[in-house]
């Protein structure tokens, strides 16, 4: 029976690995900042689109200033996980709270999808009976709105995009931006020729582009969900690494998965050769997938190989090494 405990090492490196959240240089509380300035300017302007549109009869301004909603809701939803995710592991919380910033970004997905859908069906019915729109005010106030949401991609470009939080506020700007540039051409055609269904038409623009951010966003949170590997990292090429490395003989169970954004996580159980030290080895691994792989959190279960059978497990005879227990 192996000595499962003196086997068994939970290796964090701790000096490096304070998640490595904001390894660009652009911290939490940066990134708070840039967050809570984006709220307030798309909330001012929000206000004053939903008039804007109500007046115009415009569905296209509506519909934007619905996305802005969404915008809204999805920067006060990360603030709110990024607060959350500061948290510290505690009791059945052993990872704390870091996933809260992924949920965020599949509710901002989520919401994305639903009112795709809604403006879809309402586009629709407006094409068969359009009602006059005002076309200089859907022009005008769709200008602005690029204005708005330009300093607002600027802001939110400052943050930390590497975080799926942050990138999902993100991109409720950047395809709110899009739309306005639809919905504006759409007022300048309407004021121009007197053809209201062009609104209808802006309105199915936008409505496509928030299909497309909402089905990423749902996308990238369920793959963390489900624990696959990160879009970057190749469980394939990671087995090969540590394969490759000296007195490693063979790998058992490798799991590579991400806690939250820029946080990957690996397992796996290693058997090497019976006249190494196991605990050496285990460290020369960890090394080789912080230095070449960016992987921090790592549990690797380390054996030696029986004397003359290479792929069968025997007890490490070289002591218990470093064991980290989870917090």
């Amino acid at each position: 029976m192996h000595a499962r405990n003196a086997l068994h090492a939970h290796h964090h490196d701790h000096d490096h690995h304070g998640h490595d959240h904001h390894a660009h240089g652009v911290s939490a509380d940066a990134d708070r900042r840039y967050l809570t300035l984006a709220l307030l300017l798309l909330t001012g302007y929000m206000a004053l689109e939903v008039v804007a549109g109500i007046i115009a009869s415009s569905l296209a301004l509506i519909s934007d200033a619905g996305h802005m909603l969404t915008d809204v809701a999805a920067i006060g939803l990360a603030l709110v996980a990024m607060h959350l995710a500061r948290r510290p592991a505690d009791g059945h919380y052993t990872f704390g709270f870091k996933r809260a910033e992924i949920l965020s970004a599949q509710a901002n997905g989520i919401t994305l999808l639903l009112l795709s859908g809604w403006f879809i069906i309402e586009a629709v019915f407006r094409l068969v009976d359009p009602p006059q729109v005002e076309g200089r005010w859907v022009f005008f106030v769709a200008l602005a709105g690029i204005v708005v949401n330009l300093l607002a991609v600027w802001i939110m470009s400052k943050a930390n995009r590497r975080s799926l939080n942050v990138e999902g506020s993100f991109q409720h700007i950047l395809t709110d931006l899009y739309a306005f540039i639809a919905t504006a051409v759409a007022g300048a055609v309407i004021w121009a020729t007197g053809w209201n269904r062009v609104d209808a038409l802006a309105a199915l623009v936008v409505a496509g582009l928030m299909l497309r951010a909402g089905y990423g966003l749902v996308r990238d949170s369920g793959r963390v969900f489900l624990e696959a590997a990160p879009r970057d990292l190749h469980p394939a090429a990671i087995s090969e690494a540590i394969l490759a490395m000296p007195h490693v003989n063979r790998l058992d169970d490798l799991h590579v998965w991400e806690v939250t954004s820029e946080m990957p996580a690996l397992s796996a159980h290693v058997l090497v050769s019976h006249e190494v030290d196991c605990h050496d080895t285990r460290r020369e691994i960890e090394h080789m997938l912080k230095q070449h792989f960016g992987i921090t959190h790592t549990t690797l279960q380390t054996d030696h190989c029986a004397e003359g059978e290479p792929t069968e497990a025997a007890p490490c005879a070289f002591g218990r090494g470093h064991v980290h227990e989870h917090a």
